[in-house]
């Protein structure tokens, strides 16, 4: 009998003690932002108006010091700087792959680190995020998922990974320069690095409000994904709080194959899961859904799965994603054949769906789909390490 890889629990974040100190700016929404300033003695009736500033400042041209704030009184900006301070995570190494992808190792407060990778191509540039360091889902094929659940990113951390990566980019526009003089270097995001973004949903959605705004960094909805392997409760929340593209990592045909690939599976079915997703183009007016399927020989890449699959989803606008395997030392899976691919790819198309298979990029850098694990987590530190760095 296979054995399966245990359900993990929902949550296994460690509680962290938030530093004392000046607040950091970066990830507060609107709403909370305005709050703070108040709290801090701005007066309300300026409330707002200071928020627009600080917000174009932070998001429009990626300022991080409030003495370049010129259109604030000295004063206030002195003030700002005593209370406040507008911080993004810490680029520890940065790789460049032979094909342009660019994978970022950053580190958080704690000291802990996650991955981060840009990925150019002709028309677009992508780029893929974190939402947790680690991650509580054990998916066979991924490498990620070998690594234990540390904590959640807070909305700052994550927001923050986009603009380290438009730094790095050079892609903030000066002040003066019109919204069409740079070039679009990062035109997407995908929620596809570490971690279940539905098992942090608050600072997911608070993270892209703010990519979303059209006063900063004003990316379209249409241009963000994110990928869940199957959080049901939080799908429909999805729809109608970020309204974002949303890809499924599926990956397989039948439950007990599910189950094997992708634990949660367990807790939600398939049926369950394709239930919810009927409903998901509805509510968040997208056109369609992605599914991810990773090919991995003689598991879940023969003609019957092909078949099933297209049968599974009818009815659903959708395209279907075809990842090859990309391997990692110690994988339990196999790429499977191209031409097994190529087949697989071919009974999808004719049924009527798109069926793209993704070109593996950065795979000499480990920065590939599934191939994502912080150096200092390879290390697997102890549990009592991880506390006393989180300040427990």
């Amino acid at each position: 009998m296979t054995q399966t890889a245990p359900i993990t629990q929902d949550v296994m974040t460690i509680p962290r003690k938030l530093p004392d100190g000046p607040i950091n700016l970066v990830g507060l929404t609107r709403d909370r932002m305005r709050e703070v300033l108040i709290a801090h003695g701005t007066p309300e009736k300026q409330a707002k108006m200071r928020v627009n500033q600080i917000w174009q400042w932070i998001y429009g041209w990626g300022v991080r010091d409030f003495d370049a704030m010129t259109n604030l009184a000295k004063a206030y900006r002195a003030d700002l700087a005593e209370k406040f301070v507008i911080e993004i995570p810490e680029v520890v190494s940065r790789q460049v792959s032979a094909d342009g992808t660019r994978k970022y190792l950053v580190r958080i407060a704690g000291g802990h680190e996650v991955e981060v990778v840009y990925i150019p191509e002709t028309d677009r540039g992508t780029l893929c995020i974190s939402s947790q360091v680690g991650c509580t889902l054990t998916c066979s094929f991924c490498h990620t998922g070998t690594q234990k659940l540390v904590r959640n990113l807070t909305a700052g951390e994550i927001i923050g990974q986009v603009m380290l990566a438009r730094d790095d980019l050079e892609e903030w526009p000066r002040p003066g320069e019109g919204a069409g003089e740079r070039p679009r270097l990062i035109s997407n995001i995908v929620l596809m690095g570490m971690g279940e973004p539905l098992y942090n949903f608050d600072n997911v959605r608070d993270a892209m409000k703010i990519a979303m705004d059209g006063e900063g960094i004003s990316l379209s909805r249409r241009r963000i994904t994110l990928s869940t392997s199957g959080v049901v409760p939080e799908i429909a929340k999805t729809a109608e709080e970020i309204g974002c593209l949303l890809a499924v990592s599926f990956h397989a045909t039948t439950d007990e194959v599910r189950d094997r690939l992708v634990p949660i599976n367990k807790k939600w079915n398939i049926e369950t899961l394709l239930n919810t997703l009927r409903e998901y183009p509805r509510l968040s007016n997208s056109e369609r859904i992605t599914f991810e399927y990773v090919m991995l020989k003689d598991v879940n890449d023969s003609d019957a799965d092909a078949r099933r699959l297209v049968q599974l989803i009818k009815g659903i606008p959708a395209k279907i994603n075809l990842i090859p395997f990309n391997e990692w030392p110690g994988a339990p899976h196999q790429r499977s054949d191209w031409e097994r691919i190529e087949r697989f790819a071919d009974i999808i198309y004719k049924a009527g769906y798109a069926s793209p298979i993704r070109t593996p990029r950065g795979e000499d850098i480990m920065a590939a789909c599934g191939q994502l694990k912080s150096a200092t987590e390879r290390a697997r530190k102890p549990r009592r390490d991880i506390e006393a760095e989180a300040g427990l």
